[in-house]
């Protein structure tokens, strides 16, 4: 409980403007991505990394809860102030601070909305290759706090792969620096890489460098249509074998083409069991040759079709298809569970047959797609959460679902965290032993345990 005197405190700290209290006015901040809520006491939105060490000295003194906060746009829950307390909003870290063009770097605060750094970075002729599905809303500081993966990370990586270094706000005070300012450093422990990835549990992102590389040529975008998913994996194996590094390779099953159909300008072939969106990019007399060989392994694995776009409208047709998923599955239920497992590449067609034998056994719903070309798929149990039953079967199959990921040598989450959806499965994948070192580190970073509190584990 944050006590009136405390809350005074707060307020002479950022200022009675950045200080919101009234329950209308902070209700929208007890909610992400997931659609859980939970109330928190007070927003604060600081303006400073003083103002952040402040605010933090005073929780860990007088142990309130705090809960950082970007866009609010994650899918774990890790947003949610499940403890109360205070939300620490980020809005105001919204300055690109530098972009250099020469060391190809970009030094960015955390609240600066990721596609306005993507696109800051393009009129400079480079790239900021993290691509998150939430990229238009979702801010710097929540990508590094979830280490956001997103469509292109089959080629690029993931959001850890463009870190220097941060600026960061420990939960005790302390302003330090992580990481470096140039391509190599190994001075230390690798701090930069644990505090990205870690779910706002050991310091607040202020700000970060991260590398960009040359923006590419040109793109070239592709669909091709199979009959199931198995015939369509072996494409993604048989493309990747021959030397090929797509973008982007989305795959999408046949429920979910069937829910599209009719809805997009693009001609969905009879037989369609599964798609597969392919996008190159890269100098343009290169991508030529690029583009025969992926056809020339799509027709070899017998694809129904394929459609190579011919100029940026009609690669936009194509990305319809991909953009409608998600809002045309609620057709089938009125809410879903979406988890978001990898696996080896190679074992792709056999979660896929799995899933398949589970919506059968169970008699629900359960559409797939997701980033072929890294093996994370989206798996989406629709149901009806107002029924028991089907709330409780959804469980199970979750349950079900992670054990067969993990006996194929995969995770139970590649890209939205663990947060508190998943908290309960955790201990699947992660020994006591390896919790135990965690929540050590944890509390090295964290000793009053203030700093997004019950989540990751309890």
């Amino acid at each position: 409980m944050i006590s009136p005197q405390t809350l005074s405190q707060i307020e002479a700290i950022v200022g009675s403007q950045f200080l919101k209290v009234k329950e209308a006015e902070i209700d929208e901040y007890g909610s992400d991505g997931t659609r859980l809520h939970a109330m928190p006491e007070a927003v604060a939105l600081p303006g400073s990394a003083e103002e952040v060490s402040a605010i933090l000295v005073l929780a860990t003194t007088k142990r309130f809860p705090v809960v950082v906060r970007g866009a609010g746009s994650g899918m774990s829950g890790g947003a949610v102030p499940v403890c109360g307390g205070l939300v620490l909003a980020m809005n105001r870290f919204n300055h690109i601070l530098s972009i250099d063009k020469e060391n190809m770097t970009a030094n960015v605060e955390a609240g600066v909305i990721t596609a306005d750094l993507k696109e800051a970075a393009a009129r400079l002729g480079l790239l900021y290759p993290p691509d998150p599905a939430s990229i238009k809303i979702s801010t710097v500081g929540g990508n590094l706090a979830e280490c956001a993966g997103g469509l292109r990370a089959v080629k690029y990586g993931v959001t850890r792969d463009y870190v220097l270094g941060l600026k960061v706000v420990l939960p005790t005070g302390e302003i330090i620096n992580t990481g470096v300012q140039t391509m190599k450093g190994v001075a230390g422990y690798d701090l930069t890489r644990l505090i990205v990835g870690s779910e706002g549990t050991l310091a607040v992102i202020v700000s970060a460098t991260v590398r960009l590389l040359p923006l590419p040529e040109a793109t070239q975008t592709m669909i091709a249509f199979f009959s199931d998913v198995a015939t369509a994996t072996a494409a993604v194996s048989k493309i990747l074998s021959a030397g090929v590094a797509p973008a982007v390779m989305e795959l999408v099953d046949g429920l979910c083409l069937s829910l599209i159909r009719g809805q997009i300008q693009l001609r969905i072939p009879d037989g369609s069991g599964a798609m597969l969106l392919i996008e190159l990019d890269g100098e343009r007399k290169v991508l030529t040759d690029a583009v025969r060989t992926v056809e020339a392994k799509c027709r070899e694995t017998r694809c129904i079709d394929f459609v190579c776009a011919s100029s940026e409208s009609e690669a936009n047709m194509l990305w319809e298809a991909r953009r409608n998923i998600s809002p045309s599955l609620y057709k089938l239920r009125p809410h879903k569970v979406s988890e978001d497992v990898v696996v080896p590449r190679n074992k792709m067609p056999e979660i896929a047959h799995y899933l398949a034998h589970l919506s059968k056994a169970y008699n629900l719903p359960i559409p797939v797609f997701g980033h072929a070309g890294d093996g994370n798929l989206h798996v989406n149990i629709m149901l009806d959460k107002d029924d028991p039953q089907e709330a409780s079967t959804a469980h199970e199959i979750v349950t079900r679902v992670f054990q067969k990921v993990l006996a194929l040598g995969g995770t139970i989450t590649g890209e939205h965290g663990v947060g508190i959806t998943k908290k309960q499965y955790l201990p699947m994948e992660i020994p006591p032993a390896g919790l135990s070192l965690m929540r050590r580190i944890k509390m090295a970073f964290d000793p009053a345990g203030i700093l997004n509190p019950q989540k990751i584990f309890s």
